[in-house]
């Protein structure tokens, strides 16, 4: 039989007929890792399934060669029905037995099976990362969530290595010399999608807990030799158990696997991975010094997500890709509720606010915004569409559901959806039929509005008082953009608030539903204007707000002021929105960040607004202003950076955006006694990670240069070392080290976490002149790029970090443009990548127009 064309894409239309063909019963997978000197290893996969006699299929199999394949006894010859890709399978039985003897390719772009080796060390380590598409880089595999089998991996490692599987191995034995066999227990049905293999010289620490059904789990803390000093186990193993019991409480189901592990791995391309009972997580959540309090919360939920998804998501698998964000947007919803709930991380809803709904609200401003239910036809669009629509909109969409129909009955409909589809896949629908009995309401409109439709309302309060400022009329006016007109409805807190003895508290609380055009407030009628209304109090509706001009007024003279950090974080969003949308002058945010935030106390809504200033310094204002005001702006860090608490988590903070602000020789020569010792700052810690930042503003500023790196690097010859390397090489300012950089960047075999960092250094520059030039070669070689990388995580590194985003002029808009319509249909998750890029350009043209 000829085979077709190799391809890395399926479809979904391929998949349902496959899901309609095929009933998958098992997987034994043989792996031998025991020699390191070569690209490849090999892998004996038996598949047992039932399928319509007489009918044909293919299974997937991104191979290197393959020795043998076997279907039901009888040999098929590789070169006939594989193409790299896919196998045919022709002529199914009732019931198949399929064995595929073949090698397959170590990866070093964080997909298949990656292959590290520490340069601390010299160890190799590896570990597997497959949603979406990739375990068939490491074994046959029916490749899409709904074909869902069971598991059993026999690995043979080197004797001095660790091996860990989704399930507890069930047997561990010397194999030929130096080396040793892992037989892993067989798993229950699980997706392709979250198996997991994870092996190298993995050192670790272990504890347990009583699930609910009094089971003994076993936890795991796994990293790299190297790193293994810095693991903070204590506080993951807590973590771990207080969102076990939000998790088995809210579900009314004990945990569905035998054990949970948490490996932290090198040069991942996410934050972690929901493996079912061996969750992969990015090893930067290792911490080897004091980091802001932002991340370590951050890393706390991304411990909470991932095992959100032990339930919704392994557990209930979607169907397919196009239910995505449901996945992923219940476990984000989740992990801030048990944050919040039963934590040290009890002020998680500010945090929602902070992160997720500002990374919600500028991709659905984004002229590739989609609905949330995504049409996801074939691979290649979940590959573009894993993005803040699937995670922070959905989980912002899912919040105000929770407020639509009420917690408790949110939480019922899940535990009954849990226990009628467990081990199963699901559609949407599912859900939503569940919450309707729970809640008694009829969801059809609400989806339909809600899910199926783009784009952010804008929601405005429209107050009048009379002389003595009592309100006589109240109104909340929406309104959506052209592109996307659907106005929706929202249930929403308002939030009267005063000022008492300096403080900004809150008074009276209503919470009312808003739809259409025109919603009246009539309870407020009558009422003296309290100085602030708050609309979105709570911050339970997904739309971007505008308040009425006392309260505005009020809001940005107590901004500080506030008792609760979620109106602080609501406020700096409403006036984010404002200058993203060209109606606030960004000096105005800035003055507003030198006055107010020396006072924030919440490290993930100190961190936002500290990024967004950094955005403003680096895009919004215009070049004929940019160093006076960045200097004047670095400055204010700064003195921030010496009045704050000593040792604090806001001294950390702001001492570390001045290392990217700072501009003057002034600012350069108090870093540059700092990092070489010859003064301090009382509290603040150069440890390893902070000089790194150091050095690299001195090197953007001319005081520092190659052989400083080189010291800084023998001080420091790690993994993470050579990232802060890459990146401080890249930020010289001389056209020979750009040229470098960017030959490096665009070189092969660059691994994605090395792509990065180049790119963070590239284009941190002064003058965007130094580095204009790039932006035709950029152009020229998108189509070599797009073409030529086999890896979607690599392409997408390449075309974001290398868009020209420092030439904020028409020339690179109408480039980019050019770009756009020649791909739009050939290639449109690249015309999409490309449309992205360009937009935050074409805003901060428009942003700069407003800066005065």
């Amino acid at each position: 039989m000829t085979s077709p064309a190799p391809t890395l894409n399926l479809t979904a239309a391929e998949t349902s007929v496959r899901a309609d063909l095929l009933t998958v019963m098992a997987y034994d997978i043989t792996i031998d890792l025991t020699d390191q000197s070569i690209p490849t290893f090999p892998v004996q996969t038996t598949v047992r399934f039932a399928a319509e006699a007489g009918q044909s299929t293919f299974i997937d199999a991104i191979t290197d060669s393959i020795r043998s394949i076997t279907l039901n006894g009888e040999s098929l010859d590789p070169a006939t029905v594989s193409d790299g890709t896919r196998i045919q399978l022709p002529k199914l039985a009732e019931d198949n037995e399929l064995i595929v003897d073949a090698d397959f390719r170590y990866m070093n772009t964080g997909e298949g099976l990656h292959r590290f080796v520490d340069p601390a060390d010299g160890e190799t380590y590896l570990y597997t990362q497959f949603e979406v598409p990739d375990a068939r880089r490491v074994f046959p595999c029916f490749e899409q969530p709904d074909l869902k089998a069971t598991f059993r991996f026999t690995v043979t490692a080197p004797e001095n290595w660790v091996v860990v599987s989704n399930y507890p191995a069930e047997t561990t034995e010397a194999g030929a010399p130096g080396s040793t066999v892992h037989r892993f227990e067989q798993t229950p049905a699980i997706s392709t999608y979250i198996t997991a293999l994870i092996a190298g010289p993995y050192e670790s620490v272990h504890d347990s807990l009583t699930s609910s059904d009094g089971r003994q789990i076993p936890l795991g803390v796994y990293a790299r030799a190297s790193l293994m000093p810095y693991v903070d186990a204590e506080e993951i193993f807590t973590l771990t158990k207080q969102g076990f019991e939000v998790f088995e409480k809210h579900y009314d189901w004990p945990y569905p696997f035998k054990k949970y592990d948490q490996l932290f791995v090198p040069e991942f391309n996410a934050g972690a991975m929901e493996n079912a009972g061996a969750v992969t997580i990015l090893e930067q959540y290792i911490f080897r010094g004091p980091v802001p309090g932002s991340i370590i919360e951050r890393r706390a939920i991304t411990i909470l997500h991932e095992l959100a998804h032990m339930w919704f998501g392994d557990l209930v698998t979607m169907k397919w890709w196009d239910d995505l964000w449901l996945n992923e947007s219940f476990a984000e919803f989740m992990s801030h509720l048990a944050a919040y709930e039963n934590t040290s991380y009890d002020e998680a809803w500010t945090t929602f606010a902070a992160v997720e709904k500002n990374w919600a609200y500028r991709q659905d401003q984004l002229s590739s915004t989609h609905p949330i239910v995504a049409e996801i036809r074939d691979l290649e669009d979940v590959q573009v569409n894993f993005d803040g629509i699937t995670y922070g909109k959905g989980a912002a969409v899912l919040r105000q559901l929770v407020a639509w129909v009420g917690q408790e009955n949110f939480m019922a409909a899940v535990r009954s959806y849990l226990k009628k589809h467990a081990w199963g896949n699901t559609v949407l629908a599912d859900l939503l039929g569940e919450l309707e009995v729970a809640s008694g309401r009829d969801l059809a409109e609400w989806s339909k509005s809600w899910l199926e439709t783009s784009g952010v309302n804008t929601l405005a309060a429209e107050c009048e008082t009379d002389a003595h400022g009592v309100i006589t009329g109240f109104q909340i006016r929406q309104t959506a953009t052209e592109d996307y007109p659907t106005l929706r409805p929202h249930r929403l807190g308002i939030g009267l608030y005063s000022v008492q003895d300096g403080r900004v508290s809150r008074v009276q609380q209503l919470e009312i539903d808003v739809d259409g055009e025109l919603t009246s407030v009539d309870s407020l009628v009558g009422q003296q204007h309290p100085g602030i209304i708050l609309l979105n109090d709570q911050d339970l509706a997904y739309a971007k707000i505008r308040l009425d001009e006392q309260s505005l007024e009020n809001a940005l003279a107590h901004l500080s002021s506030f008792d609760d950090s979620l109106p602080r974080a609501i406020i700096w969003t409403v006036l984010w929105n404002a200058v993203r949308d060209g109606e606030l002058n960004p000096r105005v945010f800035l003055e507003q960040v030198a006055q107010h935030l020396g006072a924030e106390t919440h490290p993930s809504l100190l961190s936002t607004v500290l990024n967004q200033s950094l955005t403003v310094l680096e895009q919004y204002v215009p070049y004929e202003q940019d160093r006076a005001t960045r200097a004047w702006f670095a400055q204010k860090l700064y003195e921030l950076s010496t009045t704050a608490t000593p040792g604090s988590d806001a001294q950390l903070q702001f001492f570390t955006t001045f290392t990217r602000a700072a501009c003057t020789p002034e600012q350069a020569q108090e870093l540059h006694d700092l990092y070489k010792g010859c003064t301090s700052l009382p509290g603040l810690s150069i440890d390893t990670d902070l000089g790194w930042k150091i050095l690299t503003a001195l090197v953007s500023n001319s005081m520092a240069g190659p052989d400083d790196i080189d010291e800084a690097l023998a001080k420091d010859d790690t993994a993470t070392g050579a990232l802060a390397a890459g990146t401080a090489r890249a930020a010289i300012p001389s056209q020979r080290a750009k040229q470098q950089a960017w030959d490096t960047f665009l070189s092969d075999d660059v691994p994605n976490a090395r792509l990065r960092a180049i790119a963070a250094g590239f284009h941190r520059v002064f003058d965007p002149e130094l580095i204009s030039s790039f932006a035709a070669d950029y152009f020229d070689r998108v189509d070599s790029i797009w073409k030529n990388r086999s890896s979607h995580e690599i392409t997408e590194t390449l075309i974001t970090g290398g868009f020209p985003r420092t030439q904020l002029h028409e020339a690179t808009i109408a480039s980019a443009n050019e770009q756009i319509e020649r791909y739009r249909d050939e290639a449109p998750a690249l015309a999409r990548m490309l449309a992205e890029s360009r937009d935050d350009v074409v805003r901060a043209t428009a942003a700069q127009k407003m800066f005065h």
